[in-house]
């Protein structure tokens, strides 16, 4: 196995988890935007209120986007892995 398809194997799966955690972190961004602009046109600081909506939506999006995350696995199972284990 040379450099080059180390290397190209590494960046599939960072891709790859970039990918699986784009969902999450996007669905976490929206409620904790929207929280502080709630937060600082009402004037409540407070500093717990941001966490249980997040926990909430990354809960609730994690289970809605299983099915994607897993077929970007099985995706990079198929497509990285395997070739390099048939070798």
């Amino acid at each position: 196995m040379s450099e080059a398809e180390v290397f190209e194997v590494l960046r599939a799966h960072i891709w790859a988890a970039a990918m699986m955690a784009m969902p999450i972190l996007v669905a976490t961004l929206i409620v904790g935007f929207a929280i502080g602009l709630l937060q600082a046109l009402t004037s409540i600081q407070e500093i717990t209120l941001t966490f249980i909506p997040k926990i909430l939506v990354v809960v609730i999006v994690f289970f809605l986007s299983l099915g994607y995350m897993t077929r970007i696995c099985l995706d990079l199972f198929n497509n990285s892995v395997l070739p390099l284990i048939a070798r």
